[in-house]
């Protein structure tokens, strides 16, 4: 569902307007209808995120904002101990931004990171993120969501493993 949402959202909203659509999740908002949070490039060279909205059955969007990726200074994950959805993004303004689940909101970030290094070469400044899950280590590549899967399953096995382990005990 989600490559027909890509396709159809590249051919209607952006390739009329000479960009590629890099990333997207659905977000919530307060306003009836499906939202989605979006990245796109120009075709040409610079950076761009865009913010867009399905807004009725006729599968029509249009775009609500757009902010240009230089100017975020920073992306606060809010609390990286919390299963919370919601981020900050800091331009001149505050902009809060509810993804449907924490993988979405992960998931945004790391393509935000990699478009930072790649279009804009600086680091983009993080705050309350998990860091594993924005830049895996190289043991585990950077290869999103299948990382951070593989990386839970990897201490988990560890502590399973450790919790079978008979400890003498002297006393």
């Amino acid at each position: 569902m989600s490559s027909l949402l890509r396709e159809e959202m590249q051919r209607v909203l952006f390739r009329p307007a000479k960009e590629r659509l890099v990333e997207f999740i659905e977000i919530e908002e307060p306003s009836h209808g499906r939202h989605f949070f979006c990245m796109s490039v120009p075709l040409k060279s610079t950076s761009k995120r865009s913010f867009t909205k399905r807004s009725c059955i006729q599968e029509c969007y249009r775009r609500a904002e757009i902010w240009s990726l230089k100017d975020l200074t920073l992306i606060d994950g809010r609390n990286p101990d919390v299963d919370d959805p919601c981020f900050l993004l800091h331009f001149d303004e505050v902009r809060t931004v509810t993804a449907i689940s924490c993988s979405a909101k992960y998931a945004m970030v790391r393509a935000l990171v990699a478009l930072s290094d790649r279009y804009c070469q600086r680091s983009l400044n993080l705050r309350n993120f998990d860091w594993p899950y924005i830049k895996p280590t190289s043991f585990y590549s950077n290869k999103g969501d299948c990382a951070v899967l593989s990386q839970i399953c990897f201490y988990a096995i560890n502590l399973v493993c450790l919790s079978m382990c008979h400890v003498p005990l002297d006393g």
